[in-house]
């Protein structure tokens, strides 16, 4: 039961992220920086990373990977927006480093999606299969195109600010 209430936090948190970061990219990509939209993005990002550790598990699993990489990735956002204020070259750092910390709540998503929505499971079993390989390939080729975009316009605004 405690677990079940665990889950739907984490997931809550998970999705949460998800909707508020691609509204943070949405504004890389209009030039504004949505300091609230930011700040719960960030936040809910992170606490998703961290909750995910506190899961029972007997070993280091790919998850745990991803975790790591992404709370790496949210370390260097943070700093790049409110430690050096995106000042210089931290304007480009923070809007790649946000962009990728969204991609890996969207790679996850995938996952997730192929292993509890039965019809994506059937086609998929082990995730090795064309049509996971396929959605992560999307997945992956969006989020490049969305972080080389955001950074130029994001660094554009800063220019005419």
């Amino acid at each position: 039961m405690i677990l079940n209430a665990f889950t739907f936090i984490h997931v809550a948190l998970s999705l949460i992220g998800i909707v508020s970061g691609f509204v943070v990219v949405y504004g890389l990509l209009a030039s504004k920086r949505l300091d609230g939209w930011t700040m719960l993005f960030l936040t809910t990002t992170v606490a998703t990373s961290l909750t995910g550790f506190l899961f029972p598990f007997h070993k280091f699993l790919p998850s745990h990977g991803v975790g790591i990489l992404s709370l790496i990735v949210l370390a260097i956002a943070i700093l790049a927006r409110y430690r050096f204020r995106l000042a210089g070259g931290w304007r480009r750092t923070y809007a790649i480093s946000a962009v990728l910390a969204l991609y890996f709540n969207v790679f996850v998503l995938i996952v997730q999606l192929f292993l509890k929505i039965p019809s994506l499971d059937a086609i998929a079993p082990t995730q090795s299969e064309p049509p996971f390989q396929l959605a992560q390939l999307v997945n992956l080729v969006v989020f490049a195109a969305l972080a080389i975009r955001g950074s130029i316009t994001f660094q554009r605004e800063a220019k005419h600010a």
